[in-house]
């Protein structure tokens, strides 16, 4: 007999993480003050082997963390960013994250003082996870292309991404949590790129020229309204 499986909202999907994350941080904590302890009263190759365990147990409470970040509710805290301001900041913290590739990137917008009503924050590290994304996975050998452009009543953002191998894209791109993990990651940074666009009121499109192979995602954020 066919084993049926249970109809569950993805709010208690994060629920039930948060909880079992919360527990095993606490048993960490309690590992950690254990091996505090021991490490005081050990001594020579032993006292290493302590350290080198505390060190993986610190490892594993960051991890943790990070993974609580990402399912956290997002909560913008908005101000009126001007769009060449964003472009500016964003030039700054895909050079200080990616330093190597950076030169690997061409910049372009014709953006002045029209504004976006954003959680700064926020938004630049969604902006990151896609830059981060595009260096880590079927890289191809040219550079990047980033733009930014105003059109109507909101800004427009795409990012373009030469590919080694053909990407298959959807209208549900990054809206699939959990669907590609692997060890350390957990298939939820496109997810809560996704989300944080959303929130501030934007969108986020994906599709693949395979003539060109290119990836382009394209961010829209609505105009701040004039006061």
């Amino acid at each position: 007999m066919s084993q049926s499986e249970p109809s569950i909202s993805w709010n208690q999907v994060v629920n039930f993480i948060g909880q079992l994350n919360h527990d095993i941080r606490n048993q960490l904590n309690a590992i950690e003050l254990q091996s505090a302890f021991i490490g005081e009263i050990a001594e020579g190759e032993a006292k290493d082997e302590v350290r080198r365990m505390r060190e993986m147990t610190a490892e594993m409470g960051a991890q943790l963390h990070r993974l609580s970040g990402q399912l956290g509710k997002i909560k913008p805290n908005t101000m009126p960013y001007p769009g060449s301001d964003f472009v500016e900041d964003l030039r700054a913290k895909i050079a200080a994250n990616h330093p190597k590739d950076f030169a690997d990137i061409e910049w372009q917008h014709s953006l002045g003082a029209e504004a976006i009503e954003v959680d700064p924050q926020l938004l630049l590290a969604a902006f990151a996870e896609l830059f981060g994304n595009a260096f880590a996975h079927q890289r191809g050998s040219s550079p990047l292309g980033f733009e930014a452009r105003k059109s109507d009543s909101k800004i427009t953002f795409i990012l373009r991404e030469p590919k080694n191998e053909p990407v298959e894209t959807h209208e549900a791109w990054g809206a699939q949590p959990l669907a590609r993990m692997r060890h350390g990651h957990y298939g939820l940074g496109l997810f809560r790129a996704r989300s944080i666009f959303e929130a501030h009121n934007g969108s986020l499109q994906a599709q693949f020229d395979p003539i060109a192979s290119v990836l382009e995602t394209t961010v829209t954020l609505p105009l701040a309204k004039a006061d």
